[in-house]
């Protein structure tokens, strides 16, 4: 039997945004807070590297701003780089103070006035700013996130939790349109779950799953996106999905990702052979702008036929290695690999989806009620290409923002009221589940092939025309069979890839992690790509 709740707040994704916002909230508020798995199912424990914010006396808040500008390829909103960054210090003293045990600098103890926490510095950043729990920041972040969470009497955090589609004002035929509230699967029964709420809030995560390599959890399926889209959303600047450089090679080892910080202390790329080949791309070297590396790297692998490049950092102290990188020595090691000696094999990943959902500096999204943050979200910081380590500092600062945005509107929203129930009265289960890893698989396939690192027009039509296949095939199985986690995945998957290769297609130009060869110069003016949803029902 399905069931019915009622909150004050529903928060769909249990990550670094998701917490920040629920954390941020009035205590007197309800507050729900869903995973689709387990709790730390999610991106944010994954993350290595760290998060980027204006901590030395030596930086500057001008050159971070400016730093991330470059970066993204002259398509950052600066008016959003420049809240995002002074807001940065603010942020992290947010989270020292919630307990996140950041790395300390050593030697800061003994210099007066010295900030005391170390600094690292990852491609593009001019500065150290990088500030880190060693190499397992996301798991020191969310560890600690989640255990202020558990201590909150007004936080439900509630997992094996599907979000199946946004309730509207529009799609139950009502004037008006709010959004109120969310249908979710639970896994644990099978039942669609009703959830009422007076502000609903996508922290979901990317979509990196849409393509057959990936450095991500095999939940960042673009659920927020897809939903959004489908409740009336704008969407923006999808065709820039970021891969990273450097995920492990290893038969063994799915979506390891080795982390930015490596190259940051003076790790090198080299060949087979151990000749070096980032001077050849870019003056930076391996410092250079994730979409450069990853395109280099993309380009010595399809000129050599090889199927992967190598990071060396063997000529750094051992002791330094394992003290700075303890997760990934450990990691590589089990894989028989001891980066203390020898290389790395890698290759590069999906890993970021630059664009999502519209929202404002609140963010707010179209729909009155319904707020976007983190990847899920479209900001304008990241432009054409996402400098590294600003992604979690975004969901930190703006998931702070929507809690203090949705504070000050408690007086003017109504409580929740009761929702219909959802309608599996004309679907039936399926004895054909064959049909959705098929399409999963086919769609990761031709994203890969036809939308990856290095694009055509010929691609982008021939994957346009294979998704619009799978989205009828997707809708027909829907609509007579009971929903499932992989089924609502696979929907979202397909949905997502539909409006990526949308976006693609309309950009001629090659500009930061969209590079086409029929369109290699960027032209003078830079433009977002705005995608506008049908209105509801059509």
């Amino acid at each position: 039997m399905s069931e019915q709740y009622q909150h004050d707040v529903l928060v769909i994704g249990s990550g670094a945004a998701g917490l920040s916002l629920a954390l941020t909230l009035p205590a007197h508020l309800r507050v729900a807070v869903l995973s689709k798995g387990d709790l730390a199912n999610g991106s944010t424990f994954w993350a290595q590297g760290g998060v980027a914010a204006v901590l030395d006396e030596t930086d500057t808040v001008q050159s971070h701003v400016e730093d991330t500008l470059n970066a993204g390829a002259g398509l950052c909103d600066e008016a959003a780089v420049r809240f995002t960054v002074e807001h940065s210090r603010e942020a992290i003293q947010w989270l020292i103070d919630q307990g996140v045990p950041f790395t300390r600098d050593e030697g800061a103890e003994h210099e007066q006035g010295a900030f005391e926490y170390h600094l690292t510095r990852e491609g593009g950043h001019s500065h150290r700013r990088i500030i880190h729990a060693a190499d397992a920041t996301g798991a020191a972040i969310f560890t600690t996130l989640l255990g202020q969470a558990r201590q909150r009497g007004n936080i439900d955090l509630l997992e094996q939790r599907v979000a199946v589609d946004l309730i509207t004002d529009k799609r139950l035929g009502q004037p008006g349109d709010r959004c109120l509230g969310a249908y979710v699967l639970n896994r644990s029964t099978g039942e669609v779950d009703t959830f009422g709420a007076r502000f609903t809030v996508l922290a979901c995560g990317g979509a990196a799953k849409v393509y057959l390599y990936t450095s991500n959890p095999d939940g960042a399926c673009g659920d927020g996106i897809a939903m959004a889209w489908r409740a009336g959303c704008r969407v923006a600047n999808l065709e820039f999905n970021q891969f990273h450089p450097t995920c492990l090679y290893h038969p063994e080892a799915k979506s390891f990702l080795i982390t930015e910080a490596l190259r940051g202390e003076g790790a090198l790329l080299k060949l087979a052979n151990g000749e070096r080949f980032m001077q050849r791309f870019d003056p930076r070297a391996e410092l250079a702008p994730r979409d450069i590396v990853a395109r280099a790297i993309d380009h010595e692998m399809k000129r050599l036929g090889a199927d992967c490049v190598y990071l060396d950092i063997s000529h750094k102290p051992a002791e330094f290695i394992k003290s700075h990188f303890p997760t990934v020595y450990e990691r590589c090691l089990a894989y028989a690999i001891d980066i203390t000696r020898q290389p790395i094999p890698v290759v590069p990943a999906a890993h970021y989806t630059c664009g999502g959902v519209m929202v404002d500096q609140h963010g707010l999204t179209d729909v009155p009620g319904l707020y976007a943050i983190g990847e899920t979200s479209f900001t304008g910081l990241h432009g054409a290409n996402r400098m590294a380590s600003n992604s979690l500092l975004e969901c930190f600062v703006y998931g702070r923002a929507a809690a203090g945005h949705i504070s000050a509107q408690l007086d003017q929203v109504q409580p929740p009221r009761a929702l219909p129930s959802w309608d599996a009265s004309q679907v039936t289960d399926s004895d054909e589940d064959v049909i959705i890893a098929h399409n999963w698989d086919e769609l990761r396939r031709f994203m890969w092939d036809y939308v990856g690192i290095v694009r055509t027009t010929k691609r982008l039509q021939r994957a346009q025309h294979r998704v619009r296949l799978l989205l009828d095939e997707i809708d027909e199985f829907y609509s007579n069979y009971k929903v499932s986690r992989d089924l609502i995945e696979l929907r979202n998957l397909a949905q997502v890839a539909e409006l990526m290769i949308q976006s693609a297609m309309q950009r001629k130009e090659s500009r930061g992690l969209h590079y086409t060869l029929d369109y290699l110069d960027m032209l003078p003016e830079a433009v977002d790509t705005i995608l506008q949803p049908p209105t509801y029902g059509d």
